[in-house]
């Protein structure tokens, strides 16, 4: 047996998949539950993902910040970007950096996104 794709997903689908059970993201929760794929993050796409889920929009108490990270976390991989990190290809959204430098060190098959600056690289 192959193991899994390593893959990088943005912020946005780890929150959508984690706060709304249906739909395609809801499709990614059952993907790394599964095994289906490795997810993979880094000091700063982890902490991203726990500041994006503080966002008062989400109105989630931080018991809830809790269950929803120990739904996600311990099915990923974390990777230690090294200090200088490596060059990334240039990027209109600095915030992008973050997940260009977690895919090229990690070495992910796949970067996950709907960010368009991203899908234009």
């Amino acid at each position: 047996m192959s193991a899994a794709p390593r893959v990088v997903l943005d912020t946005n689908l780890v929150v959508s998949a984690l706060l709304f059970p249906g739909g395609r993201p809801a499709e990614l929760r059952r993907g790394w539950h599964q095994g289906r794929f490795l997810p993979l993050v880094s000091r700063e796409t982890a902490g991203e993902i726990i500041r994006v889920l503080a966002y008062p929009k989400f109105r989630l108490s931080p018991e809830d910040r809790r269950v929803l990270l120990a739904d996600y976390l311990p099915y990923t991989e974390t990777v230690r970007i090294p200090d200088p990190p490596p060059d990334v290809p240039p990027c209109r959204d600095p915030f992008d950096v973050p997940f260009l430098l977690l895919a090229i060190v990690g070495r992910a098959e796949f970067l996950v996104t709907g960010d368009r600056d991203l899908l234009l690289l």
